[in-house]
């Protein structure tokens, strides 16, 4: 079987990280059901009558406090990020980041990618940031711990949440702003 360390040698004209843009509605959707299916062991949600988990996607176009973005490799789709201001600790406001959803394809996880993407992420919206997992996603407290301690340098904290609706970890900090600000529809990476 073939070593996925090819992937870590990946160029700059290689990986693409941007903010979505309309044309990306669906190709993020299908992620969306992906990422929803890859968590249906934990996260009890049943299919529609379509036969698709569905989410709530237009907020993401409608409000300006909703970001999507989408990672690309060689042209291809590779992974996504949502974000929205609902905060499980913090107060919310004008620069308050919560990760909504999160995703990297089977075939780039361990690469580096994930680490690239929610790196860029950070730095594209700078200010008060949650990012959470549910209780028994083990694999996802691992990683967004290492990621969130080397983004931060360990300035982070984090609570578990055990009453209402949501329920899980959270890792709460702090992103400055990136040296270079960018639009809404620049490719941030």
């Amino acid at each position: 079987m073939p070593s996925q360390s090819w992937n870590l040698a990946m160029t700059l004209t290689e990986l693409q990280i941007r903010r979505a843009l309309p044309e990306d509605r669906l190709p993020l959707f299908r992620m969306l059901e992906l990422y929803q299916h890859d968590l249906s062991d934990i996260w009890d949600q049943d299919l529609d009558s379509h036969g698709e988990y569905g989410y709530e996607l237009d907020q993401y176009w409608r409000d300006r406090s909703h970001h999507a973005f989408v990672t690309l490799v060689n042209g291809r789709y590779a992974g996504f990020a949502l974000v929205n201001p609902a905060l499980k600790v913090g107060e919310p406001g004008a620069s308050a980041h919560w990760m909504a959803q999160f995703f990297v394809l089977k075939k780039y996880r361990r690469t580096g990618l994930g680490a690239e993407l929610a790196r860029a992420v950070f730095s594209a919206l700078p200010g008060q940031w949650e990012v959470g997992q549910m209780r028994d996603n083990l694999a996802a407290q691992a990683f967004w711990r290492r990621v969130i301690a080397g983004y931060t340098g360990g300035a982070f904290t984090e609570h578990v949440l055990s009453e209402g609706w949501w329920q899980g970890l959270v890792q709460c900090f702090v992103s400055a702003p990136a040296l270079v600000a960018a639009s809404p529809t620049d490719q941030i990476r």
